[in-house]
């Protein structure tokens, strides 16, 4: 089993403030990752050096067998798939959907120049095909609801065929009914044995897809918790990380956390 991600007492700070602090994370291939952990625990900014857009103040990350400021990471990049709200602030509303998901072969948001095959544009619709949304193509992206539009962020990140596919949280702001079928989609890439390394960052273990496999928790920037789910995600380190006495149950692969009081 090869390694995928390797953070050894990786810290990260900005003036006084320490955002990550010590963090070692292992992710092996065959691997589905979920993070959890308070807003301001150091979610997002993991993804980013997961992702090579950052680089650690101290330690070592090691991502897809290079090591962050011994590698060029344009060319890393295109082997990583990420959808988060910043990137998504940075799509054109003009865009047509199956042009934000074709322009990821270039590492882009939108058209300009670039030149793509006939088997470029068969490869975006048929991924928008798989998250429910393949007729949505001609239309632009700024019309689209937000469920849509996740989904469509979900199928741009799987363009370039990634070996490591990094999710922000991508059910933020949707409504139930979005949720469920998000979860749905997510639970069908970490069923597939050919799908990519994932991790995904949440606030809410009702979000885990079924499929998935192991758990880190974040508290103030540093691990509390790491291992397989059924062992990571207990009422205790849930309560610890979170700050509140919680009752976390787990049902037909489907997890649930409410206030003890």
């Amino acid at each position: 089993m090869s390694t995928v991600l390797d953070l050894q007492d990786v810290s990260l700070r900005r003036g006084p403030k320490t955002i990550l602090d010590r963090v070692t994370w292992t992710v092996d291939d065959g691997d589905r990752w979920v993070v959890l952990g308070r807003n301001g625990a150091g979610k997002t900014t993991l993804l980013q050096i997961a992702s090579g857009a950052m680089h650690p103040s101290s330690g070592t990350a090691d991502v897809l067998g290079s090591r962050l400021g011994a590698v060029d990471v344009f060319e890393l990049r295109p082997r990583i798939g990420v959808t988060s709200a910043a990137l998504a602030d940075r799509i054109a509303g003009s865009e047509t959907v199956v042009d934000v998901v074709l322009t990821a072969a270039y590492g882009m948001t939108g058209r300009w120049r670039e030149q793509y095959e006939a088997l470029d544009h068969e490869r975006a619709r048929a991924l928008l095909d798989v998250f429910g949304v393949g007729h949505l193509a001609g239309r632009r992206f700024g019309t689209l609801s937000e469920g849509e539009r996740k989904r469509t962020q979900i199928a741009r990140s799987l363009m370039t065929d990634p070996e490591l596919l990094l999710l922000d949280e991508p059910a933020a702001g949707l409504d139930l009914g979005g949720r469920e079928e998000l979860v749905a989609a997510l639970s069908e890439i970490a069923a597939d044995p050919r799908s990519p390394v994932l991790v995904l960052v949440t606030h809410h273990v009702e979000e885990i897809p079924a499929g998935f496999t192991h758990a880190l928790l974040l508290r103030d920037g540093a691990v509390h918790a790491a291992g397989p789910l059924e062992e990571t995600l207990t009422p205790q380190n849930l309560s610890q990380t979170f700050g509140v006495d919680l009752v976390v149950e787990r049902h037909d692969h489907r997890w649930t956390a409410r206030s003890r009081t």
